[in-house]
């Protein structure tokens, strides 16, 4: 049940915010989890908004070559294609 687990990352988010920091790569996880979970629930604003937020942090602490810096990227393009949204966007993280 995805709202259950966005319930249970929101507060686990804020946990690891406060205990390791926002741009710790675990902190980004749970970020990248709960845009997961909001893409299930097609809340798609709130998705793209958690996908840009754990994608900056990921491009900051680990680097745009990182491979879960990679992944995210691709969950964002995903994001974007199926909302139609900034195709061009799109092609640019695909190619990332």
């Amino acid at each position: 049940d995805y709202e259950g687990a966005l319930g249970y990352y929101q507060q686990v988010c804020r946990g690891k915010e406060k205990v390791q920091g926002k741009t710790h790569p675990s902190t980004l996880n749970t970020i990248n989890n709960m845009a997961v979970a909001y893409h299930m629930l097609k809340d798609f604003m709130k998705a793209e908004e958690m996908n840009r937020q754990a994608l900056d942090g990921y491009e900051r602490s680990l680097g745009k070559q990182h491979r879960d810096t990679k992944n995210c990227a691709k969950n964002l393009a995903i994001l974007l294609a199926q909302t139609l949204r900034d195709k061009e966007k799109t092609r640019e993280l695909i190619k990332t």
